[in-house]
């Protein structure tokens, strides 16, 4: 057994010998929300390692100090969004910028310091030990952002339209359990007529629209209640930022139409697709063994006796 373990140490040391600097010219960066330690190698600097505080002053002057240093090469380690500025600001300026997840680059136990932590992320890079992280064009990036505050924004008017329904059951006003959904269109009539002053249910029931599956007679009974002043401003305060919502989510439609009219269209991105699976398709070859001389075609073979 011990004969065994020892033959492991010395394979495994031997792949560790195998290991060359890949980037002798690398950097390394522990990114966070206030301050940034890099560090580059001890070669390039008499101080090799430095903090930066997380204003675009001195991220500029982080930036040039790299620079200074020779480095062309970085790995950042982050969480969260605190990456995005840095990683702008060295990608503009001409470096090779690899974003890193952070189990990707797992300190060794007992350096848990940041200072630690931005040395053995040079470490691991010039090694070529680290594997960059997916990043999207910036049309890609920028329509993400876009979709990502539609969604944020879908979930704050859900929340509104909840509260709504809620002041309407306190008033005991029942619409929202007689139709699907009380922002279509005979919902928001009835919603704003009643805010205008409107209590008689049978004058509200002709906002009924056709496409409506409950009678009219439901609608008329659904909408008799108490309509109580402290209800009724939640309900007004509620639509009106239903209504700024709507307006907000309507704005970011058209940017994300504008920002999607300048993508390629999808047949002129199969078309590159299929030119560029033409010209990695490789011809075909003959076997070595394979006779040199040409092959008769052989007759069709038939399924019925010739007569």
């Amino acid at each position: 057994m011990a004969k065994r373990m020892t033959k492991r140490k010395r394979k495994s040391t031997k792949k560790l010998s195998k290991l060359t600097i890949q980037n002798p010219n690398a950097a390394g960066i522990d990114v966070g929300s206030i301050e940034q330690w890099v560090a580059v190698n001890p070669e390039l600097h008499e101080n090799p390692i430095r903090c930066f505080a997380s204003f675009t002053r001195d991220l500029n002057e982080l930036a040039d100090w790299l620079i200074d240093c020779n480095v062309n090469t970085v790995a950042m380690e982050s969480t969260g969004v605190y990456w995005i500025p840095l990683f702008h600001i060295l990608d503009a300026r001409g470096f090779e910028v690899i974003l890193v997840n952070t189990h990707s680059a797992k300190n060794v136990s007992g350096r848990k310091d940041d200072e630690s932590d931005c040395e053995w992320i040079r470490t691991l890079h010039s090694y070529g030990l680290l594997r960059a992280s997916f990043q999207p064009d910036d049309n890609i990036r920028a329509l993400r952002a876009y979709l990502r505050d539609r969604d944020t924004l879908s979930k704050s008017i859900s929340s509104h339209i909840k509260r709504m329904q809620k002041a309407l059951t306190q008033m005991n006003i029942q619409l929202h359990n007689v139709i699907s959904d009380i922002t279509g269109k005979t919902g928001m009539n009835i919603l704003r007529a009643i805010l205008d002053g409107e209590r008689d249910p049978e004058v509200l029931a002709t906002f009924l629209d056709r496409r409506i599956k409950a009678t009219k007679e439901k609608i008329i009974k659904s909408l008799e209640g108490n309509y109580l002043k402290e209800h009724l401003a939640s309900l007004n305060r509620y639509l009106q930022l239903y209504d700024f919502y709507r307006h907000q989510i309507d704005e970011l439609d058209r940017e994300i139409e504008e920002l999607l009219m300048t993508f390629p269209s999808l047949d002129d991105h199969l078309t590159e697709l299929k030119d560029e699976a033409k010209s990695k398709k490789r011809r075909k070859t003959k076997a070595v063994n394979a006779p040199k001389f040409r092959t008769p075609d052989l007759p069709v073979k038939r399924n019925h006796t010739d007569s």
